[in-house]
């Protein structure tokens, strides 16, 4: 919403921002520091933790990543076939550190499945590059699978910030007529810009040129405002519901 107001505000007594909540796009982070000229430090942290384990670092951020490890603390990324994953490969977030959670109160079989020994098991899905630095690829339950592919949310949705009629973007996965998982683009449009399927239609061009083809939504569907939490993030099951 801050991109949105003009002109620009000067930000001459910070000296840098920090995000969280949700991965922050990396089309929103160089929107945002060409705007104000102050570096946003993006990171992840979990109550499981209690604090941030993962976290870009003043003068080297690497935008659309979290960042690298915080110290005192270790991580993994580990396939569904339970081996280590290698760089650029998908996986689950396993994290450990002195400051994990011993159990959840009441809830056995929860801290079974999610704090195995000192490893916190997250629902987070994460790769890491050559350099060490982590990227958000969404919830397990978010990922999506099209034409046998796993697909990130998150991908598509960076590239369709990018456009000048997207102000906010959500993409879920729904099931065509034949059962087929395809994906689906809700967007809220900026001022100027409306609704329509000339521009729906454009938007999915866009899409295609920039990414494989299979990626691109196959349906955008114009909402005034998406779902949010009380904490600010996107309710995507709200949004599959309505799908």
């Amino acid at each position: 919403r801050m991109l949105d107001a003009a002109p620009h505000a000067e930000l001459h007594p910070l000296r840098l921002c920090t995000s969280a909540g949700e991965a922050l796009p990396k089309e929103l982070y160089q929107r945002f520091t060409a705007a104000y000229g102050v570096e946003i430090l993006d990171g992840i942290g979990s109550a499981e933790l209690f604090h941030v384990y993962i976290s870009n670092r003043p003068g080297a951020v690497r935008p659309g990543s979290l960042g690298q490890l915080v110290p005192g603390y270790e991580a993994r990324i580990v396939r569904p076939d339970g081996q280590e994953a290698g760089p650029g490969e998908i996986g689950a977030l396993w994290v450990k550190g002195d400051s994990a959670a011993l159990c959840y109160w009441q809830a056995h079989e929860q801290s079974k499945r999610t704090l195995r020994g000192d490893w916190v098991v997250s629902g987070d899905l994460f790769h890491r590059d050559a350099d060490g630095f982590f990227y958000y690829d969404g919830r397990a339950d978010d990922l999506l699978k099209i034409g046998g592919i796993f697909v990130s949310p998150l991908e598509v949705e960076d590239v369709l910030l990018g456009h000048p009629a997207v102000l906010e973007v959500a993409v879920v996965g729904e099931e065509n007529e034949t059962g087929l998982v395809r994906g689906l683009a809700f967007i809220v449009c900026k001022a100027g810009f409306s609704p329509s399927d000339a521009l729906a239609e454009t938007l999915i061009t866009h899409t295609k040129v920039r990414l494989a083809h299979y990626k691109a939504p196959s349906r955008i569907e114009f909402v005034e405002a998406l779902p949010r939490s009380d904490r600010g993030k996107i309710l995507r099951r709200v949004l599959r519901k309505s799908a």
